[in-house]
């Protein structure tokens, strides 16, 4: 399949069907937020490391978590009932994301930030380039992305971003310096989706850590009908509002 070629002058995508086999759609273009928009709302998403131009991929199976799906591991279960972690919500998504760019050992939201054999993310400190981060805390301050907090002792140690667009939530990534701690920045996002009666969210590419909590990849296919199906609902103010809550 053909890798088009976007127009500065124009925010249109080619039809996300058209992606290669390995999900790559169009190159170029900017990152600006009607541009990121327009791509979320088709099923598309920026993904490039730094020495690379803007490269907008929509891969074929996705991989999602219905919230009602989640699968709850006994461990973090026993962790959250020890209230080890205060969690919030928008408090501070520059840190978050900040701390999704730096070099570390990570916990798993999307294949994005997929391990190598050591243990260590091939893509850490290069695919969240600074333009990326500029662009997603501009949607932050536009009231699209949103971000998840674990503190602990004061200190956030770990957290989730991503976009709240209609009845979906597009997981980007997540971090942790505690054990559990991004697991349950998870645990909690997944609690207020289900309250929200959010349709899904989604995680992208498929990994081990994913499947583990009950993730499973779809049909591009059905991926975008039922994309369509939750941007035809007005996005509920369901992470818009700071929240607190022991875990």
């Amino acid at each position: 399949m053909p890798i088009y070629r976007l127009a500065h002058d124009s925010l249109a995508f080619p039809d996300p069907r058209r992606a290669s086999d390995d999900g790559l759609l169009a190159v170029g273009g900017d990152l600006s937020l009607a541009r990121i928009l327009a791509a979320y709302s088709n099923g598309i998403f920026p993904w490039y490391s730094a020495d690379n131009p803007i490269l907008w991929w929509s891969p074929n199976p996705r991989c999602v978590l219905f919230p009602q799906e989640f699968h709850m591991p006994r461990s973090l279960a026993r962790t959250l009932r020890k209230n080890t972690f205060t969690i919030t919500c928008n408090q501070n998504f520059a840190e978050v994301i900040t701390a999704c760019a730096a070099p570390r050992t990570w916990a798993l939201l999307s294949a994005k930030d997929a391990m190598d054999e050591e243990g260590t993310s091939c893509y850490a400190g290069t695919w969240l380039t600074p333009e990326m981060i500029e662009a997603y805390i501009g949607l932050h301050h536009a009231g699209f992305a949103h971000s998840v907090e674990a503190w602990q002792d004061g200190m956030l140690v770990g957290g989730i971003y991503g976009l709240a667009l209609g009845r979906a939530f597009f997981g980007e990534s997540m971090f942790y310096t505690c054990p559990d701690a991004s697991k349950a920045a998870l645990a909690y996002l997944v609690q207020r989706a289900q309250t929200a009666a959010i349709h899904f969210i989604d995680c992208q590419q498929e990994t081990d850590n994913l499947l583990r909590f009950g993730a499973r990849p779809i049909s591009r296919d059905s991926f975008l009908t039922r994309l369509h199906t939750a941007l035809a609902i007005e996005t509920p103010p369901w992470l818009e509002t700071p929240c607190q809550s022991r875990t």
